[in-house]
């Protein structure tokens, strides 16, 4: 089952990627004013934080400790050169890397990595869906074995069609989870992705108990939440009359960084 705090208590966490740039692609810059907007947890990129040596990578596990703001989830699983659909991929570079970004996420103190990574599992043009279907099946079963043993949960995370061709909606995602099977495979639920799909909260509401994870951003220009919405409530309403009581990251680009993370936390109310 998805891991559940218990107390009917949502937690609130940002996603420091989206804010970072080409000098500080983790977005580590921006920790300490999370931890002053009083969000719950950050969620770091794996995919850049295997980029980093193991000094900067020391330097980072170092800093969040000291800021005291957890970094319970990683996002950005998988990069582009690490392929898992199409002729070129390489299972034993996949589990090479898989391990050692396991490893890294532990280290960290992640209990979740989010698998979303279209880079890495687009479809390859006339590549056959199916077959690259049962790669990232292949691949999950894999990991599955990798993270279940590490006290983690993978969470799929459907795509919407304009930056994936393969899991673009919760029930896509659902598939692939019960193809994959294992412990650790659960879903993500992204209200952008969501929303730009059209999925209807029925569906979300089918899937709540194989959810262990949800990202939001506001769908236009997937921005920080900046004011009250219907649309936000509705969504809201249904993770918590499905008993959904786990992490909430924000996902979302920001003009004005400082200012709309902490503005962002009025969302809590939604909780």
């Amino acid at each position: 089952m998805p891991e559940r705090r218990g107390n009917g208590d949502m937690k609130l966490g940002c996603c420091l990627n989206m804010l970072g740039d080409k000098n500080d692609a983790v977005g580590r810059r921006y920790i300490g004013t999370l931890k002053e907007a009083g969000y719950d947890y950050m969620e770091l990129p794996l995919a850049q934080i295997m980029e980093l040596s193991e000094n900067s990578f020391s330097e980072l596990a170092d800093e969040t400790e000291k800021t005291g703001l957890p970094c319970e989830c990683c996002n950005n699983f998988f990069p582009a050169s690490v392929r898992l659909t199409g002729e070129t991929v390489d299972p034993a570079k996949v589990q090479e890397y898989v391990k050692r970004a396991i490893d890294r996420a532990v280290k960290l103190g992640s209990r979740v990595i989010v698998f979303g990574s279209s880079g890495a599992k687009n479809v390859p043009e006339g590549f056959p869906y199916d077959r690259a279907f049962g790669q990232i099946a292949d691949a999950l079963r894999m990991i599955d074995a990798c993270a279940a043993s590490a006290g983690i949960h993978i969470a799929i995370e459907p795509l919407n069609r304009q930056e994936s061709n393969i899991i673009q909606n919760l029930e896509e995602g659902k598939k692939l989870m019960t193809e994959a099977g294992g412990s650790s495979i659960r879903l993500l639920a992204d209200y952008y992705h969501f929303m730009l799909e059209k999925e209807s909260l029925e569906t979300l509401k089918k899937r709540i108990p194989d959810i262990v994870h949800v990202h939001f951003a506001d769908p236009d220009g997937r921005s920080f939440p900046k004011e009250s919405r219907k649309e936000y409530e509705d969504f809201f309403a249904e993770l918590k009359e499905g008993g959904y009581d786990g992490r909430v990251s924000i996902e979302a680009y920001s003009e004005n960084k400082e200012k709309e993370i902490s503005e962002a936390v009025f969302i809590r109310k939604y909780f």
